[in-house]
């Protein structure tokens, strides 16, 4: 059975699906119906779930850590993701996307490269990331540095890199199992934004 849970904290709502100390799906929204239905949309189908009224302290600690992301903060002590559920291809894409570092960006073809695969496809992982913010989809942008997709908007993307922002002027590479992400910083998207 899977838990869920949600939270409202500073007027933005948390939400968490989990069993025993696995997190199945994350999901965050200006409501709580759309956490849910969120968190249901992630959760493996045949899955039976149940919505708690009491958090667990794992759901406790989930929700603080989807809070720190959502504030641009560093985060540590990331929670067990549940990632068995979902195809090779996405757990892959999505293991290169969460080492991208805060203050940083990368694009989808940067992402291809490292995971195989096409720009699209990543797009495809990045918009069903079913552990976002905690897994930071938010991070993955145009070649461009363009703003692209987003579930919860593009304008969403763009506050979450402002607050993401630490004054980096370098780009650098991510050691990835032998090949390199390319990273830039945020910096970058947020001038191109700026421009518009």
């Amino acid at each position: 059975m899977v838990d869920l849970y949600a939270k409202e904290v500073e007027g933005v709502w948390f939400g968490v699906a989990y069993q025993g100390e696995e997190v199945f799906a994350t999901n965050f929204a200006s409501d709580e119906k759309s956490v849910f239905q969120g968190l249901l949309l992630s959760i493996p189908f045949d899955v039976s779930f149940e919505r708690l009224e009491e958090p667990s302290p794992f759901a406790e600690h989930v929700i603080a850590t989807l809070k720190n992301v959502y504030d641009g903060k560093e985060v540590c002590n990331v929670p067990s993701l549940a990632m068995q559920c979902l195809s090779e291809y996405s757990q892959k894409v999505l293991r290169v996307a969460s080492l991208i570092p805060l203050g940083y960006v990368a694009s989808y073809g940067s992402v291809a490269k490292v995971a195989g695969g096409s720009a699209r496809g990543v797009g495809r992982v990045m918009a069903l990331n079913p552990f976002a913010p905690i897994v930071p989809c938010h991070r993955v942008v145009g070649s461009d540095f363009g703003l692209v997709g987003y579930g919860g908007g593009v304008h969403v993307k763009l506050e979450f890199l402002r607050r993401e922002r630490r004054g980096y002027a370098s780009k650098w590479e991510v050691p990835v199992g032998g090949k390199r992400l390319k990273v830039f910083p945020v910096e970058f998207v947020l001038r191109k934004a700026g421009k518009r």
